[in-house]
């Protein structure tokens, strides 16, 4: 059972309980394809990534969440900033009954390789897809035009 529901552009989200939740995302590719895992919280393909802590960076919160999430350390210098995303319905529902807007920033990462990738307990899989590849797969809502943006404007 998902713990966790997003919203984005949808006519009737949910009202938020808590403020706004600042959160970091990683568009990392190799070869032409973009990696997604597959999160144990709602079953969807998504971005790895995740909230940012008290006294981080956006810059510190997504290279702490790529170590954590793929066992992959990579410096500051290789991250690339390409954008926030931030409308007001972009909302993260939990079953706890907490509700939040999200503010996403977002980094790229260009491997010349695939790693080897250690999944972490938040995913169920990890993997590399084409843009083709991606049109049979369920990605979160909330990462899907970040997604399609990356393959617009790379």
């Amino acid at each position: 059972m998902s713990i966790v529901t997003f919203y984005r552009g949808h006519p009737n989200p949910p009202k938020t309980t808590q403020g706004a939740h600042l959160g970091a995302n990683a568009i990392i590719t190799c070869k032409g394809k973009i990696l997604l895992e597959k999160r144990r919280d709602c079953d969807l393909w998504g971005l790895v990534g995740g909230g940012v802590k008290r006294q981080e960076t956006t810059l510190q919160a997504i290279t702490r969440e790529i170590y954590e999430e793929l066992g992959l350390r990579v410096s500051p210098e290789q991250l690339k900033k390409l954008g926030v995303y931030g409308e007001s319905g972009r909302i993260a529902a939990y079953r706890d009954g907490s509700i939040w807007r999200m503010v996403v920033v977002v980094f790229g990462l260009e491997l010349n390789e695939e790693p080897a990738i250690i999944i972490s307990d938040e995913s169920a899989d990890m993997r590399f897809f084409s843009k083709e590849e991606l049109k049979n797969i369920d990605i979160v809502i909330t990462h899907s035009d970040i997604v399609e943006d990356w393959f617009i404007n790379k």
